[in-house]
């Protein structure tokens, strides 16, 4: 349904309260996933989330858009005007005085979060039903850019899945699926429930997990692309990728089969993790490959 909101009504549909203080990074990664919802920004991740089998809860747009987006909208929810599903449509100043920020991509949905999968599960089906070959661990990243930026070269570079250690920052967040273009669609993930402990089930399922850090024992990642190990329809290859500030915790790193280093010109010792992960994804695109 189609519904048409004046500065008046902000505070009059109970529907609208997963719009507000968006900008409030603390207070909306709390609440996203506690009321089981996620926000697509855009038309393009709109339609991405969609396509992926995702429910929106409601949409909210700048009236300009509507004709744009009522295909999505049919897609989504079987009606033009969004049967059941509210539409919310304002003139920009009040999408503004809503949200707390312009909304000059044009649209919002509110996505129901999906149910993630289990690690067993997810390692088993990643490659469109197939088994894993090559995943990556995000250790605790904080900065939601860089989680977006992660899956988006995850997703271009083939690797078959993502998992984020219960500190991560949240890849549903609005800021990381923007940067990650949707990808966060598209890439099978997962939330592991025992960080480092996970690593004996990557072990265990018959991948080398390779730990990104500086340490005495680290290997080049060129000498490790082209370890036996790694060569062969039958290599699995996990990668775990450090927090923007400490790096890996030092239990990850003595849990992990190697510590693996990029090697650095001009005195640099290390790259930002968004940086680092597409090297790596890049480096070692070949590994499982049949």
């Amino acid at each position: 349904m189609i519904i048409e909101l004046t500065s008046a009504e902000l505070t009059a549909d109970s529907r609208l309260d997963d719009y507000t203080r968006l900008k409030d990074v603390k207070l909306r990664s709390k609440i996203e996933p506690e009321r089981g919802l996620y926000m697509a920004e855009s038309a393009n991740v709109i339609e991405r989330a969609i396509r992926a089998g995702h429910r929106p809860r409601s949409f909210l747009m700048s009236r300009r858009w509507l004709p744009t987006l009522d295909k999505l909208i049919e897609a989504a929810t079987g009606a033009r005007d969004g049967a059941d599903v509210p539409v919310f449509v304002a003139d920009e100043h009040v999408l503004e005085q809503m949200t707390g920020f312009h909304l000059h991509r044009g649209a919002l949905a509110a996505m129901q979060r999906p149910v993630l999968p289990s690690l067993d599960g997810l390692l088993a089906t990643a490659r469109s039903g197939e088994p894993a070959r090559r995943v990556v661990v995000l250790e605790n990243l904080v900065d939601h850019t860089n989680v977006g930026a992660a899956f988006r070269s995850a997703a271009a570079l083939g690797v078959d899945a993502v998992l984020v250690t219960p500190q991560c920052a949240d890849p549903l967040y609005r800021r990381a699926v923007r940067v990650s273009m949707g990808t966060v669609f598209q890439v099978p993930w997962t939330r592991l429930d025992s960080w480092p402990g996970d690593i004996a089930t990557l072990q265990g399922a018959g991948f080398t997990v390779a730990s990104l850090a500086l340490s005495d024992d680290s290997v080049s990642l060129d000498e490790f692309a082209s370890l036996p190990a790694l060569q062969g329809p039958a290599a699995r290859l996990a990668m775990v990728m450090g927090t923007e500030g400490d790096g890996l915790g030092w239990r990850t790193i003595a849990a992990c089969d190697y510590t693996v280093k990029i090697p650095m010109d001009h005195g640099v010792d290390s790259l930002n993790v968004a940086a680092a992960s597409a090297v790596v994804f890049w480096a070692t695109r070949g590994i499982g490959a049949s």
